[in-house]
């Protein structure tokens, strides 16, 4: 069965572009989020149920027959836009590069409003307040607006690991302690040579 993968490609990025500028005609940032949170809703349906997913993926099954099937399946739940949008892919059979094309409509849109994706990793989970001083941080630094995406990994010691985009900022303990320990090392291989070259000088006087 093949994948709805979430990595944006070229290609990805060009049906995005069309997507997203017919959204902007349509209803400029209402409609643009909406479609977003459609795209959505549909990638969650198909990670959830492995037959519709198959449904999307299957090269097997002939675009024609799939075109009747996305109408009654979508007509009425979703935006014009987003099921015209659909048929377009299931005539071109990119249907399988929804993930993708998803992930770059959304790289479109946080880059359009000034936002910015970060996925937070911690030990345990951070309160809102935590989650607010971290956004706070994080929009001075970037000079955007912060949609923080919280995850727990219970391998971590303590601190925190961020990925923003394809950028993974580590200030976890592990890595902390693990710099610590190449630090000294480095400094107590500097001090043993160092007292290796004043035996050496003493002998040598």
């Amino acid at each position: 069965m093949a994948r709805l993968d979430r990595q944006a490609d070229a290609l990805a990025r060009i049906y995005a572009g069309a997507l997203f500028e017919e959204a902007e005609r349509a209803g400029g940032q209402a409609t643009i989020e909406s479609t977003l949170a459609e795209l959505e809703d549909i990638l969650a349906m198909a990670r959830e149920d492995a037959q519709f997913s198959e449904f999307l993926t299957s090269q097997i099954l002939a675009p024609d027959n799939r075109r009747d099937s996305l109408r009654v399946i979508f007509g009425g739940k979703v935006s014009d836009l987003t099921l015209n949008f659909l048929l377009v892919l299931n005539d071109k059979a990119r249907l399988d590069h929804l993930g993708a094309i998803a992930a770059a409509y959304d790289e479109r849109l946080q880059d359009r409003f000034g936002r910015v994706e970060v996925d937070v990793y911690t030990a345990a989970p951070i309160d809102n307040a935590q989650a607010s001083a971290i956004e706070g941080r994080l929009r001075d630094v970037l000079g955007k607006e912060p949609v923080l995406h919280r995850y727990v990994d219970e391998a971590m010691l303590g601190g925190l690991r961020l990925r923003i985009g394809d950028q993974l900022v580590d200030a976890s303990v592990a890595t902390q302690l693990r710099r610590m320990r190449e630090r000294l090392g480095a400094s107590g291989a500097d001090e043993i040579r160092s007292r290796l070259t004043k035996i050496i000088d003493d002998a040598s006087n």
